[in-house]
């Protein structure tokens, strides 16, 4: 039995399928469903979990060349909320980007995280190193 790090089978299952280059979607809570995409929903209610919870605990035990989001999210957010994302993010390169581009992506990605996240352009695409 697991006793610690990523517990939910469904997102474990989902991360050890990733391989070099793939990507990972982990979106707010109105984030549309994508036809085709492995979806893993791990919202409670909303708030629960927040992006950043989600990200600090894939990244913990996940190699992850870049991440991107939004360049709306920077503008739309404040700086306590920039600096949450960043401090999650360590030194993993954010590339920031048009929302309407970043929505391009999504149906490249090998799965969809969806958390409880309110904030809005809190989207985060994660490509695999």
């Amino acid at each position: 039995m697991l006793q610690s790090g990523i517990l939910n089978p469904r997102l474990l299952d989902l991360l050890a399928r990733v391989r070099h280059t793939n990507t990972l979607v982990i979106a707010d809570s109105m984030f549309p469903s994508w036809p085709g995409l492995v979806e893993v929903d791990l919202s409670l209610v909303y708030g629960i979990p927040t992006v950043p919870q989600v990200l600090a605990a894939v990244l913990a035990h996940w190699k992850c060349g870049v991440a991107r989001m939004a360049s709306e999210f920077e503008r739309h957010n404040d700086a306590a909320v920039v600096g949450e994302f960043r401090r999650v993010l360590g030194s993993v390169p954010l590339q920031l980007e048009a929302h309407l581009d970043l929505k391009q992506r999504v149906p490249g990605a090998l799965g969809l995280v969806r958390t409880g996240e309110t904030r809005i352009y809190t989207n985060v695409i994660l490509e695999s190193a």
